[in-house]
């Protein structure tokens, strides 16, 4: 009788077990799904980024094409009209330069003499007279002139 009973619990023990085995696996799998999920969400992002810079390095190669046809376009023009128009084309850049650096430099004079005149020191007038803005226009300049011309005659 002891070992009917112990075979009708082992019995409906092992009829659960497989069951329970699933339950356990159902639950794997979720976990799974989910991970796969986030793997697939990461994925996704990383490719729209790849293709976000594609897209802007795509944008730029187009940019500096059209700068360099609109150049050459120039510089044919220019040389066609003979080397008067083609030198004075050469110099409208520094010529632009120049004109700004001296209104500036006016500017400058001006503000100087004004401070002066209302009863300013003239080494502090001169010492506030040069800020931040003053060397960040300068660096521009310089930039401009000297480093940006290197970079274009490197390529």
């Amino acid at each position: 009788m002891i070992e009917t009973l112990l075979g009708g619990v082992f019995g409906g023990l092992l009829r659960l077990a497989p069951e329970l085995i699933k339950t356990f696996d159902r639950g794997n799998e979720r976990k799974h799904e989910l991970a796969m999920l986030g793997a697939e969400m990461e994925f996704a992002r990383v490719k729209g980024d790849i293709a976000m810079r594609q897209t802007e390095a795509s944008m730029t190669i187009t940019e500096l094409n059209t700068m360099a046809e609109a150049f050459k376009e120039q510089s044919t023009t220019a040389q066609a009209a003979g080397k008067f128009v083609a030198a004075l084309s050469a110099l409208v850049r520094p010529l632009i330069t120049y004109a700004f650096i001296g209104v500036y430099f006016a500017v400058k004079v001006a503000s100087y003499l004004i401070a002066l005149s209302q009863g300013g020191e003239w080494r502090e007038v001169l010492i506030n007279l040069w800020n931040q803005d003053d060397v960040t226009i300068m660096f521009m300049i310089i930039s401009f002139w000297f480093v940006g011309r290197v970079y274009e005659r490197g390529r």
